[in-house]
């Protein structure tokens, strides 16, 4: 009894620091024109490295992948990899008291892991139950966690303080890390890195345009990620305009219809940090 009364009151004790951490509100996101770039020579280092890695191996296989292998065969892996992110984004909505979230999540993962034959198709988007992606940077801003300083990581690229703690935590607290065992285990890095080589194939045009074409392109993506990353977590300032809307003549004619000034060829990557 009195093992349980205890354990009991663990429980409680940790329900109630969760509920106490969210009645603090989320934390302030900063104006757009503001920036935190403390050791911008070190991360100027690392985003050269990473653009270094792009041009010597992430290109040319993105190429590779994207020329050798069937559209509807990459998208199936690329659906894989992201229903395997289903049980992390459960963890954060209910660490967020989203209940609403992560049950659609959840149900997301069922139909997915069932009738999408192990999530190779997207069968609950189809269903009307879109995914409510999350992440651990996230759960921290609603305890109110500041943004911190802009970081680049070598390799996992732009981030801020506060996201790359949450990256950490996310690679260690998702589920089924804890559940499948090798070679298992394996399926789920290959496809998440067959994925990501799906995306940079696809937006090829653009990336290259930040990359390669932009008179400052440590500014540029600087400028890109801090916008949308502000805008994700609901910033009542965030502007963020989509760089690869232009990719897409029929968005870029929902923009013009949504908004009559707006300027599908305008240039999407003024960065306001850079003034």
């Amino acid at each position: 009894m009195h093992f349980l009364s205890l354990h009991n009151t663990g429980r409680l004790g940790a329900a109630a620091l969760v509920i106490l951490l969210t009645a603090c509100g989320p934390a302030t996101l900063p104006p757009g024109d503001q920036i935190a770039d403390a050791d911008e020579a070190r991360n100027r280092a690392a985003h050269a490295t990473n653009i270094a890695l792009d041009r010597a191996v992430l290109d040319p296989a993105a190429t590779a992948y994207g020329t050798a292998v069937p559209e509807p065969l990459r998208v199936g892996v690329s659906n894989f990899a992201s229903n395997l992110n289903q049980p992390g984004y459960v963890v954060n909505n209910l660490l967020q008291l989203r209940l609403g979230d992560a049950a659609q999540n959840t149900l997301r993962f069922a139909l997915n892991s069932t009738l999408g034959v192990a999530g190779l198709f997207d069968v609950a988007s189809a269903l009307g139950l879109p995914e409510e992606e999350t992440d651990f940077g996230e759960t921290l801003h609603i305890y109110g966690v500041g943004e911190g300083d802009y970081v680049v990581h070598p390799v996992f690229g732009p981030s801020t303080t506060r996201d790359t703690v949450g990256m950490v935590v996310d690679f260690a607290m998702n589920p089924l890390r804890h559940y499948v065992d090798t070679p298992e285990s394996y399926y789920s890095t290959g496809a998440s890195i067959a994925s990501g080589l799906n995306s940079r194939y696809e937006f090829g045009d653009t990336v290259d345009s930040i990359l390669y074409e932009s008179a400052d392109s440590y500014a540029q993506m600087r400028s890109l990620y801090l916008q949308q990353r502000r805008f994700e977590l609901g910033g009542a300032d965030a502007a963020y305009e989509d760089p690869y809307v232009n990719d897409d003549p029929a968005a870029a004619a929902e923009a013009v219809a949504a908004d009559p000034n707006y300027d599908p060829y305008s240039d999407p990557y003024f960065d306001p940090y850079a003034q």
